[in-house]
């Protein structure tokens, strides 16, 4: 029976011609085993942000749908180069943009979703190669315009081409050989996990762990993808990303993450009553303002203040639409900062072990951070504070849970 797989590449293990020929080698070693692979490649290096800054040179105000026929073409140069060093090593490969591979997608420029994936097209084209390279990030409209999926998106590429080709195995090479209880760059010796659950790395990624893209990992869950994260650069077995049901180990905390590309606002001195915020939420939703964290609490006098927390990129429009909700509703005040981090510990074993919350401010405590916002779920607690004080609190946490 034909064995496949789908591999991801991203962009910084495309970013040399001598890069996409080790990358084409490791591809090959698959196909002299008999396995045929779906690539998906990123665009090589910083071609992204380079073509992100030709057009700020240009205009301060491109359109989306300018944006997205601009950065669709950083993966056409590497999905061909990728093509070439394959033919030269002898191995059958054609490449595909998004387009003419068929990545259908709503009309959302810039942030696009995926509806659905020419699979027979694509199946067509394996009974004349070995390997298929399709553009990770890209696909098109119903009306025929070029859409990316915004940052990260190459990663929900390959996990959609897997689910939508029918192959169960998922492989994302990227700079690291794996997904670490904290970032290497912060903290001095992380421990690399063998295996993580599905949910515990939608947290993390959502939480600002960078090694998969959030969407990505919904994906594999949905249509029960394996996922194994792998370095581009060595043979070392990687994190394989299952149900946790299948977890031979369950940890109390597998990771502590830090993010700080969001902001914070607060409305003061609202009227505490019945679709108040829905005023405010709806508004935000309009504008497909995404609102991760939320806290109400009810002051004097029937009146209430609501905090909340958005991308740092929306800062401007949120705040046009708060004066306008504070002006309507006579509230007191609009404040915000963008100078704010959010930290998180995320782990399955939090299902079954009391006492994570009080460790975990103890730290926040010892060290003297003052915690401004509190989200919780079944397997992760999330503070914003301080952004100056993000690097210390994950360390202060990793040493706490995954040290001792």
């Amino acid at each position: 029976m034909q064995k496949y797989i789908v591999q991801k590449y991203g962009g910084t293990s495309v970013g040399t011609p001598e890069k996409i020929k080790n990358v084409a080698g490791k591809i090959k070693s698959y196909t002299d085993r008999g396995i045929k692979v779906c690539v998906v490649v990123s665009a090589m290096g910083k071609t992204t942000d380079q073509l992100i800054d030709l057009a700020r040179q240009i205009t301060d105000d491109a359109s989306d749908r300018e944006m997205d026929m601009l950065l669709s073409t950083g993966e056409q140069v590497s999905i061909s180069l990728l093509a070439m060093a394959l033919h030269a090593a002898g191995t059958s490969a054609v490449s595909f943009t998004g387009s003419q591979a068929e990545v259908i997608t709503n009309g959302m420029f810039s942030n696009a979703k995926i509806e659905s994936i020419n699979s027979e097209k694509l199946l067509k084209a394996f009974e004349k190669n070995d390997v298929l390279i399709v553009a990770g990030f890209q696909g098109i409209d119903k009306d025929g315009n070029i859409t990316t999926l915004g940052r990260g998106g190459s990663d929900t590429s390959a996990v959609a081409l897997a689910a939508s080709l029918g192959i169960k195995d998922c492989e994302i090479y990227t700079d690291v050989d794996g997904v670490y209880t904290a970032d290497p760059r912060v903290v001095s010796s992380p421990r690399k996990l063998s295996e993580i659950s599905y949910d515990e790395m939608l947290e993390l990624a959502r939480l600002g762990a960078g090694v998969l893209h959030s969407r990505s990992v919904e994906f594999a869950k949905k249509y029960n993808i394996n996922l194994i994260v792998r370095s581009s650069y060595n043979d070392v077995e990687g994190t394989t990303i299952k149900p946790k049901e299948d977890m031979m180990e369950k940890f109390i905390i597998s990771g502590i993450t830090s993010k700080n590309d969001e902001a914070k606002f607060t409305i003061r001195d609202i009227p505490d009553q019945p679709g108040i915020a829905q005023t405010l939420f709806s508004r935000l939703g309009e504008k497909n303002i995404y609102v991760d964290m939320i806290v109400q609490s009810t002051g004097k006098d029937n009146h209430a203040t609501i905090s909340f927390t958005v991308l740092k990129k929306d800062f401007k429009t949120v705040n046009d639409i708060c004066e306008s909700v504070k002006k309507e509703l006579k509230a007191s005040e609009v404040t915000s900062s963008q100078e704010i981090a959010t930290v998180s510990a995320v782990g399955v074993g939090m299902l079954s072990t009391a006492g994570v919350a009080g460790r975990m401010f103890k730290v926040f405590s010892e060290h003297n951070i003052n915690i401004e916002m509190i989200s919780t779920s079944e397997i992760g607690i999330s503070c914003v504070i301080n952004e100056i004080y993000a690097e210390l609190a994950v360390k202060a946490l990793h040493k706490e849970f995954l040290e001792k």
